[in-house]
């Protein structure tokens, strides 16, 4: 997804201390900075669902979590939930047009069938390798991350980790009113508006809604974008609740597919061309309604159950592929892909946390389920006529006539899936003595995929056929220890297994049909610590992750056949402090060093053993420093380092490595109110986010301005 516009929500409540959130005890405007902007380790004491169901703090929790607060990332002027999650230890993007634009890699897996995305913790099913939901911070409350495998908690598709997404709800207290409008490079802009609170004891509400648009930053590259989140929390009584929600997002990106290199380099004289047609379309439709649950009917009984429904379409009709020819010195494009995709899913989460104590040991044990129905349809144009000449020839790298989306008889269904997928889990945490405590958990996962065909004969008629009915099976399970010798100070460790699909689950293909999952595990441990009461937070983890049975040719076969025999590894460590200072000072800092390689892998009788799987950068770091000058005046600075990677799995394509530096100055101009002014890459730096073929960069934002108005009563 594009990056459209700087937004930074609520920034008079962080700098002036008679604001909103002022009106608790701060006494100081470093104290109203904290509440807000740094991830402290008091926030090491908040629940965290992404990790453990049973609400654990990240010193609880004997595996890497992160949080952060929406507060934080609007201040920070993130644009998209890419762009914030890969603020945290180890992610980096890997978001493309195929995939959605929400595309990650951590711990040396990438993209979503390995890098598990969720929605107020519920999981969302890639259709195809793409997911287009959610994107838009301005309805966000917190971002859970958790790095390493997550199939214990929540399924196939985690071995890396997992994102949860958790949205606004109502404030119970008291109403609140937010609002935003931006305006800056490429004629960028923003308006977000947000409202809530209570309407009587019973009922409370909230409401958010967001427009963006922007030219960008290639020819053609203009995108828009509306989300929408609304809830409604009733309370019958103190012990339940109830709450209705429903999230609509509508993206429109910007319709480039990446820049091809010339000679092997970037070339400043095509950096801001766009080799799609005019016509491209792209467009993300998504809406998920959800009732939720909850029932305390005593101290020791939790229980929690989630209902919905999120139907999402997706359309494409783009020339996407583009190659520098040595010999013609033109830029041949080729790829006339028209794709829709129309999926509904239908579910329900459900889980009976149980607590109990007896002499001197507190034991909390966790049961649910989890069930869904996936319908997805799959239409191209894949079998249309080859495109006549001209379209697709040859063009001038620096100037030529984009031409339109050529397609014989339109987009026209393919297949269709059915996918019925349930599994029954189970978490105990067990605390032998205030200092010691272990944990376990369990997964019974179950899915089975039916694919049905559509063929076309001469006179055009569909007719379908089933051609896959496949059941997969998979146990996945983990088991950790914490020991805290002071409350402030965690080690930890963790073994646990994990599922990925082979590609998609719910497109799950008819060539994929003879083989299973692939399976892995891993090994971590770690040390977390809070201290200067509560203004630090520092961590550190080392881990190895194994994942077995990858498609591979099988060594010495003729002719070549696959079998599930290959195997890839990753290890590394990570770190990040946070600090907060009583002088209005603030640090939050990252980093992470990683070997990821194929450890058995052969593919055209060539082994890959040794060698960097592609989108995997081995090195990442995040620096973000805050200073306020004066009460009503706050400076921030930050940076972003992404190590090198590889576009193909041999390692022939480098793609460099890169650092950008942001920042940003925010001045109060009333208790409520507040003028924003953000740079973006201020060396305006070139560099690739990713790739989309092998020598085809998606760049990343140039040096950018914008500048907005926030406010908050």
């Amino acid at each position: 997804m594009i990056k459209t516009i700087f937004y930074s929500g609520a920034l008079a409540s962080l700098l002036s201390p008679t604001c909103a959130f002022a009106d608790d005890t701060a006494g100081t405007i470093a104290e109203t900075d904290i509440l807000v902007l740094g991830t402290r380790a008091a926030d090491a004491d908040a629940p965290s669902q992404a990790a453990s169901r049973l609400g654990l703090t990240i010193l609880e929790t004997p595996a890497s979590v992160e949080t952060l607060s929406g507060d934080i990332i609007r201040a920070r002027g993130d644009l998209s939930i890419v762009d914030a999650v890969t603020r945290a230890t180890g992610f980096s993007s890997v978001a493309n047009p195929g995939n959605g634009g929400t595309g990650l890699a951590v711990r040396g897996f990438s993209g979503p069938g390995s890098i598990m995305q969720l929605y107020d913790g519920v999981r969302l099913y890639p259709g195809a390798g793409t997911v287009t939901f959610p994107t838009d911070p301005w309805t966000v409350d917190r971002i859970e991350v958790l790095r390493g495998p997550a199939s214990v908690l929540y399924g196939q598709g985690a071995i890396g980790g997992a994102v949860n997404v958790v949205s606004k709800k109502p404030n119970t207290d008291r109403t609140e009113f937010q609002a935003e409008a931006g305006y800056g490079s490429q004629n960028s802009w923003r308006i977000g508006a947000g409202v809530g609170g209570p309407v009587n004891e019973l009922i409370a509400y909230r409401f958010d809604i967001s427009r963006t648009g922007s030219d960008g930053w290639v020819d053609r590259g203009d995108s828009k974008g509306l989300a929408i989140s609304g809830s409604v929390e009733i309370r019958p009584s103190d012990t339940l609740t109830v709450t209705l929600s429903d999230d609509y997002s509508d993206q429109e990106p910007m319709r480039y597919f990446g820049t091809p290199l010339i000679d092997g380099r970037l070339d400043d004289r095509n950096k801001r061309r766009n080799y799609n047609v005019t016509d491209a379309l792209m467009r993300f439709k998504d809406n998920r309604t959800t009732i939720r649950t909850e029932w305390r009917p005593s101290d020791s009984i939790h229980i929690r159950s989630t209902a919905y429904r999120l139907t999402t379409h997706r359309k494409w009709r783009n020339l996407e592929s583009y190659f520098w020819n040595g010999v013609s010195k033109e830029i041949d494009r080729s790829d006339f892909f028209g794709i829709d995709h129309d999926q509904t899913q239908v579910g329900n989460q459900s889980d009976l946390t149980i607590r109990s104590a007896w002499g001197g040991v507190t034991n909390e044990l966790l049961v649910g389920f989890d069930v869904n129905h996936i319908k997805f349809r799959h239409s191209n144009d894949f079998d249309s006529d080859a495109p006549p000449a001209g379209f697709a020839d040859p063009v001038d790298p620096f100037a030529f006539d984009p031409g339109r989306y050529y397609n014989s008889f339109g987009v026209r269904p393919q297949y269709r899936t059915r996918t019925l997928q349930y599994s029954f889990f189970a978490e105990d945490r067990l605390a032998l003595s205030e200092q010691l405590s272990v944990s376990a958990g369990i997964n019974f996962d179950r899915a089975r995929v039916k694919r049905y065909v559509t063929s076309y004969g001469a006179s055009s008629v569909p007719t379908e056929a089933l051609r896959l009915d496949k059941r997969l099976k998979n146990v996945t399970w983990r088991v950790g220890a914490v020991y805290q010798p002071t409350p402030a100070l965690s080690i930890y460790s963790q073994y646990a297994t994990a599922v990925d699909p082979l590609g998609s689950l719910i497109t799950f293909s008819v060539a994929q049909a003879a083989f299973k999952n692939t399976t892995g595990d891993q090994i971590e441990a770690g040390v977390k610590a809070s201290f200067l009461d509560g203004r630090g937070l520092a961590t550190f983890a080392a881990y190895r992750i194994v994942k077995k049975n990858l498609l591979a040719t099988v060594p010495g076969s003729a002719p070549p056949r696959q079998d599930q025999v290959g195997q890839r590894s990753a290890k590394g460590l990570e770190a990040s402090l946070t600090l907060d200072l009583p002088s209005g000072f603030g640090i939050d800092a990252n980093g992470t060093i990683l070997d990821a390689q194929f450890d058995e892998f052969e593919t055209g009788g060539t082994s890959l053993k040794g060698k960097t799987p592609p989108n995997v950068p081995e090195t990442t770091a995040n620096l973000w420093l805050r200073y306020a000058i004066a009460p009503q005046l706050q400076t921030r600075l930050g940076l972003r380092y992404v190590g090198r990677t590889f576009s193909n799995n041999a390692n022939r394509f480098r793609v460099p490595g890169y650092a950008v530096i942001d920042g940003g100055i925010s001045w109060a101009v009333t208790n409520n109110i507040a003028a924003n002014l953000r740079v973006y890459n201020l060396f305006d730096k070139d560099y690739a986010t990713t790739t989309y073929n092998d020598e085809q960069w998606l760049l990343g934002r140039p040096r950018s301005i914008d500048m907005s108005i926030s406010a908050r009563f």
